[in-house]
């Protein structure tokens, strides 16, 4: 077994392409359209191909909001740097939703961002 990739809904799908590429530093690895079946999947990483641990944004055609629940946590990134990675988050006009500091009841230090569509991201420093 191996873990693939994980798969999110999002309202605008280049607003989150940005997001992700330019905020993040990931790579788009594939984007296929697929007009019959009225959606678009954009496969992002941090490696070069789809064999890496991925997230696919589907933008389904039509639809530009979604109800994201309770059951879904967050995302988790690895940083060197987690207050650089805020800082740059925060100068492009992203939100933080926690600052970066220590873990409750632990040491690890994590921050929160949101991508465009309200999805929370945990930053890791140290775990990149």
């Amino acid at each position: 077994m191996k873990y693939l990739h994980t798969m999110i809904r999002v309202n605008n799908l280049d607003e989150s392409v940005d997001f992700y590429t330019k905020a993040l530093g990931m790579n788009v690895i594939s984007r296929n359209d697929y007009p019959e079946g009225e959606f678009t999947l954009v496969f992002l990483s941090y490696g070069t191909s789809k064999n890496d641990p991925c997230i696919e944004l589907t933008f389904n055609y039509g639809k530009h909001s979604y109800e994201l629940g309770n059951a879904f946590g967050h995302i988790a990134l690895g940083t060197p740097d987690i207050k650089a990675t805020c800082e740059k988050v925060r100068s492009m006009g992203y939100k933080v939703v926690r600052e970066p500091g220590p873990m409750k009841h632990g040491t690890t230090v994590i921050a929160f961002i949101e991508d465009p569509n309200g999805y929370k991201i945990e930053l890791i420093e140290g775990r990149d």
